[in-house]
């Protein structure tokens, strides 16, 4: 049988499909802006039919109509980074949070840690050869839905068919739900004061050399970089994700990944966030590869790029260094993510460069300004980074390098990149820890 006879076989709708999930199954549930919207929206109106469903996924873009109060004890949220819209039904219990670097996320599923029983995924059309590719979402969804018994697939008309270990053949789909709908756009960039990440950036850009391998996580600051890299000449990128901002770079010849060590002349990622015009950039093109983030995120691929730069935040960092990017005090709120897979492999790659970008000080909802540099940790803050791996820490106001520095020398640094008006508390308390 050729694969257009196997496709025509196996095309359903999507309310057929959740059929095939049955209760107590675990199910892998593909993300950020790759959501199988039609298949998804199919099952919650089937979960009163189901109990016990266990839905695993990382981070996932839209709305959670399968996280509602309602569907508790038919549908329940395992996710293993806390995204927005799950953020409040993982701090009220109505959803669960597993911690892993993403780096072993895909890896808990190949390995049977979790077994699964059927993965919905969200794929292009297929070639000539009948392979589907994975689109924007590739690292973090090839490896589990391999493991899963049934695959349930959207097949979306405007997926972009990316390179690199993306593919999936049709006969390895079970359901095939044909759809044609826009891939959801995410564009970076739009929190945070301007003023303020344009600061941090420029002090950035400052420790990033000519031929630097780029890691760049979600978020303003991460986009602001970019766009004060115009000077620089052969950049590369190894990052489990990228956005918009790098086709001006590639386009500016900039951004040519002529110097790189692994995977030269190659933009390396597991998944894309951005606009209708990176989905169109990214579509068939063969400067891009995604590969799967097991591969991407390990941090010893990432050393062998040599001069790798890892840009990633913080939610705060204690004079000691060490960095909390997960929780607010014991409150649950995003996840290591692979923040600790590449300030571990830029730290060990030849003249790489972990960096820790946050700004100074939060404000909260009070109004109140707070230091993001304290003296300690709240309680029950959750350490990501620990002050074993920090090197760079950067804010508004300039760069502390911690790396082979005492106590003493990291809290004398880290108050002089805080906000002035917290150094004068933050010295009265290091001196009570005896830091100082």
């Amino acid at each position: 049988m050729n694969w257009t006879s196997i496709y025509e076989s196996r095309v359903t709708t999507a309310q057929e499909a959740v059929q095939a999930i049955k209760s107590g199954d675990r199910v892998f549930l593909t993300g950020n802006v790759s959501v199988p919207q039609k298949v998804l929206g199919a099952l919650v109106d089937y979960a009163p039919n189901l109990q016990d469903v266990e839905i695993c996924q990382a981070l996932t873009i839209g709305p959670v109509e399968y996280a509602k109060p309602e569907l508790a004890g038919h549908l329940r949220v395992n996710t293993m980074f806390i995204s927005a819209n799950v953020r409040k039904a993982v701090q009220g219990g109505q959803a669960d949070f597993t911690p892993v670097l993403l780096s072993e996320f895909p890896l808990l599923f190949k390995r049977g840690i979790l077994p699964l029983d059927v993965a919905i995924i969200h794929v292009s059309r297929p070639d000539e050869h009948g392979f589907c590719s994975l689109g924007v979402e590739v690292g973090l969804t090839k490896s589990p839905a391999e493991s899963a018994k049934i695959i349930i697939a959207e097949v979306n008309q405007r997926m972009p068919r990316t390179l690199g270990d993306s593919f999936i053949h049709i006969s390895r789909l079970n359901y095939i739900v044909p759809v044609d709908y826009p891939i959801v756009e995410m564009p970076m960039g739009d929190e945070g004061d301007p003023a303020i990440v344009q600061r941090i950036a420029e002090h950035i850009v400052e420790l990033i050399p000519d031929g630097a391998t780029m890691q760049m996580g979600i978020g303003a600051i991460p986009d602001a970089v970019l766009k004060y890299l115009r000077d620089k000449k052969d950049l590369g990128v190894h990052s489990e994700l990228f956005s918009d901002g790098v086709i001006e770079l590639v386009n500016a010849g900039v951004l040519t990944g002529a110097r790189k060590s692994l995977h030269s002349g190659k933009i390396i990622a597991g998944f894309i966030l951005g606009t209708q015009r990176l989905y169109e950039w990214v579509d068939d093109n063969p400067l891009i590869e995604l590969h799967r983030t097991e591969y991407i995120n390990d941090p010893f691929v990432i050393a062998q790029n040599e001069r790798m730069v890892a840009i990633n935040s913080a939610i705060e960092i204690d004079l000691t260094g060490q960095i909390c990017a997960d929780s607010i005090g014991p409150k649950l709120y995003s996840g290591v993510g692979g923040q600790l897979d590449f300030i571990y492999g830029a730290s060990r790659s030849k003249d790489g460069k972990p960096i820790i970008a946050l700004p100074s000080t939060a404000t909260l909802r009070d109004g109140t300004l707070v230091s993001r540099i304290t003296a300690m940790l709240k309680q029950g803050a959750g350490v990501v980074t620990s002050r074993n791996h920090v090197r760079f820490v950067v804010t508004e106001y300039g760069v502390a390098d911690l790396y082979g520095k005492s106590i003493r020398q990291r809290a004398q640094q880290l108050i002089g990149i805080a906000h002035p008006d917290f150094r004068t508390d933050l010295e009265r308390q290091a001196k009570e820890l005896h830091y100082l």
